[in-house]
């Protein structure tokens, strides 16, 4: 979503059509997934600072890969 602010002030109708209730929604944020609670009923994304190793290693580690997302 490029923008919440944007987004937030749609009509409800069209919200409603990009995200309908009740059917499950994930946000996937290579950062802090915070404010997705909004938008999202779950949530992947690294909420804590200071991980060092290959990137690869790091995406896996915090649950970016095919078989959590």
């Amino acid at each position: 979503m490029p923008s919440w602010e944007l987004f937030r002030a749609q009509p409800a109708s069209y919200k409603d059509s990009v995200l309908p209730k009740g059917v499950p929604t994930l946000s996937v944020e290579a950062a802090c997934t915070m404010g997705w609670e909004e938008w999202a009923t779950g949530h992947i994304g690294i909420n804590c600072f200071g991980a060092s190793a290959p990137g690869g290693t790091c995406l896996d580690k915090f649950g970016f890969n095919v078989p959590n997302v």
